[in-house]
């Protein structure tokens, strides 16, 4: 059957297509999508063509990693459920996570509709809040699984590189947990969106001295690293400022420019933690906070494209014309 799509046809080449996608079977759920959100980041490089699964950078002699369907993450109406499922039903509002694709390089995608997804990929929403707040539901939960996976005690110093939509989602979560967060960026605009709070510091890099700032707010020292943006120079210069036993979590995307001197992280014995992807457990959690208005996801989008739009959508955030963060592209 037939469907629409966001595809990369090509490195730096964003087209609204038809795709071809299976027949559902009965172990399937199909979802018109209403709102899908673009991660700015994860679907940039594939658009650079700068990796060819998940979290793995390509290489040369590596397979050229294109034609793809851009994406993981939507919202939409249910309009099909095979036989063998017997809890979720048409005409539900749920989230959803990548649908099966042919012809193209990987064998799902999200930005699709209708998606032919299974069961592990949906959740049922919420009849309260908008359902445009979990939209971007998996990004959510990698900055909930970068806050939470340090184990956080309160009172921690936590510093968040990166003032993107995982940053702020970090920083969110840490500050749930009684950390104390400051947030390091490059773009004032986004800075801003961090709210004040007598434990929220931030820092925009280009106007701040902010290895003094940084020691200024954490005399005892760093307890959590939180690198979003993939930047070795920058976890390399923040290192002194961690204290003995302190712990890095690692989910910007860095290619193959990703060395550290495991002797440098031995001698204040830090710890490492590499986050990827998402569990049927974050998952769920994040929804529930997201629910509860404990996670904000509607301040951090800033543009909204319909899709067939969408390469003007990619154009604002490859240029960055204008301030931009969280991008929305409508279906309906």
């Amino acid at each position: 059957m037939q469907a629409q799509a966001v595809v990369f046809p090509q490195a730096h080449q964003v087209e609204f297509a038809s795709v071809t996608v299976p027949d559902p079977n009965d172990d399937d759920i199909v979802v018109e999508v209403m709102q899908s959100w673009i991660s700015n980041g994860t679907e940039g490089s594939y658009l650079r063509g700068e990796r060819i699964a998940g979290d793995t950078a390509y290489r040369p002699g590596d397979p050229v990693p294109f034609p793809v369907v851009a994406g993981y993450q939507k919202v939409g109406r249910v309009s099909w459920v095979g036989a063998n499922i017997r809890d979720v039903t048409p005409g539900e509002i749920v989230f959803a996570a990548t649908g099966r694709i042919e012809g193209m390089f990987h064998g799902v995608g999200g930005q699709v509709s209708p998606s032919i997804s299974n069961r592990e990929s949906i959740w049922k929403l919420p009849a309260g809040p908008d359902p445009l707040a979990f939209a971007g539901m998996v990004l959510t939960q990698v900055g909930y699984n970068c806050g939470t996976r340090a184990v956080p005690r309160p009172g921690d110093g936590a510093l968040v590189l990166g003032d993107g939509m995982v940053g702020h989602w970090a920083a969110q979560t840490l500050s749930l947990l009684g950390v104390r967060v400051m947030m390091l960026g490059r773009h004032a605009d986004r800075l801003a969106k961090f709210p004040p709070a007598p434990t929220h510091f931030k820092v925009h890099e280009k106007e701040e001295d902010w290895p003094t700032v940084l020691a200024a707010c954490f005399p005892e020292g760093l307890h959590i690293l939180v690198d979003t943006v993939g930047s070795v120079t920058h976890l390399q210069a923040v290192l002194p400022f961690m204290v003995k036993h302190g712990q890095i979590v690692s989910a910007g995307f860095h290619g193959t420019d990703d060395r550290i001197s495991l002797q440098d992280l031995r001698q204040r014995e830090l710890s490492v933690h590499s986050v990827s992807g998402w569990t049927r457990a974050r998952m769920d959690q994040t929804l529930r906070l997201i629910t509860t208005g404990q996670l904000q996801t509607l301040p951090l989008i800033t543009h909204r494209f319909p899709v067939r739009q969408v390469a003007d959508a990619w154009n604002l955030i490859a240029t960055r014309s204008e301030p931009v963060l969280g991008v929305i592209l409508d279906w309906l």
